[in-house]
Order: C-alpha cells, then structure tokens, then sequence
C-alpha cells in the first residue's frame, strides 16, 4: 500500500510538472506563429501598395481584401514563409501567392528575399534566393505609416 501511495504522488507530480511546462511552451509557439503571421501581412500590404503591383494588375486600382499564410519553415539561416492575397479589381479579383525570405543579420529580422506569382507554388531556399529584394517595406509585426 505504501508503494501504491508513493507512485500516485510521483505520478501526480510529474503531471502537475507537465501541465506547468507545456501550456508555456504552446504559448511560445503559438507567440512566434502570430509575429510571423503580423509581420507577412504588414509586409505584403505594404509592398503591394507601395509599389502599386503594376507588374499584376496592369495598372488597375486594387484592394486587399485578405491575405492568409499558409507555411512557415526553416532552411539553414532563412526562414520562408508562404501564403496567398486577394486583391480586388476594378472587374473582379485577383489571388497572389508569396513567398518572403527572412534572415536575422545583427539580431534584427529583414527581408531578403521575396518573390509573386499568379499561381500557387512551393518553393526552396536555393530557388527563393534568385529574387533578392532591397527593402522598401519593413518587415514588423506593428504597421509602419511610410507616408
């Protein structure tokens, strides 16, 4: 009866530990998903406005009406993130899909890489690294007003 009492308590204790541990560490997950997923919104709003998509929309005046991430993954030093915007049009819609390389240099996260296409893609670091991009938008999860 003894033993039967002290694995209850070692057992209530290890799970007492488990359930102080792993809320904190979803958290942290959970944390990093959201500032990835601010700063790609930010980032495309940004970039699409700014440089007016010209190169997507011929000209047309646009409006972001969403933008979902799909991935976010690791290569080497560069995280690559993924998702979609749809933009309306003067006749309709238009659905672009991203891809943002980001690469901490001095601790500060920037882009250096991005490329748009019209249709859904997957791509690699060794292929994203063909569209270097020169930062015209910062990459922040809290919107900057570059006007």
């Amino acid at each position: 009866m003894r033993i039967f009492y002290f694995m209850v308590i070692g057992l209530s204790q290890i799970l007492l530990g488990l359930l102080l541990v792993l809320p904190t560490s979803l958290l942290a997950g959970t944390n990093d998903f959201s500032r990835y997923e601010k700063s790609f919104k930010n980032f495309l709003t940004c970039e699409l406005t700014r440089t007016g998509a010209t190169d997507h929309f011929k000209g047309k005046n646009l409006k972001i009406t969403m933008i979902d991430l799909f991935n976010i993954q690791r290569e080497s030093d560069m995280i690559i993130i993924t998702g979609a915007v749809r933009c309306a049009i003067d006749d309709g819609f238009q659905i672009l899909y991203a891809a943002v390389g980001v690469e901490t240099i001095l601790e500060k996260e920037q882009v250096a890489y991005y490329a748009v296409r019209k249709n859904d893609f997957s791509i690699l670091a060794t292929e994203l690294i063909k569209f270097p991009y020169k930062e015209r938008c910062p990459w922040s999860r809290y919107w900057v007003d570059t006007d």
